[in-house]
């Protein structure tokens, strides 16, 4: 069962960030591009948890790689905001 839900979070990402990556090339808005990178790295994070090391979660490295994934979120909005406040 876990196998399951760790592609179908993958596959989720993976489409998630396609999305992400349409929306920049349409807009050329950087924050859709970190979006982007952001859940695609957390697609290749869960392949490779189930993949490569057997379903072992508890390894520092997983945290480390969803913690530079959700860095790229903060990022994105803080610049957004940043452009906003500067624009008035």
């Amino acid at each position: 069962m876990s196998e399951l839900l760790i592609g179908a979070i993958a596959a989720s990402s993976f489409i998630i960030g396609l999305f992400f990556l349409r929306y920049w090339k349409t807009t050329g808005d950087r924050f859709f591009l970190y979006f982007a990178i952001s859940f695609l790295i957390e697609c290749v994070n869960r392949v490779s948890l189930g993949t490569l090391f057997d379903l072992k979660e508890e390894l520092p490295i997983y945290y480390l790689i969803r913690l530079v994934s959700y860095g790229f979120i903060i990022f994105a909005i803080i610049e957004k905001n940043k452009k906003r406040s500067q624009e008035k």
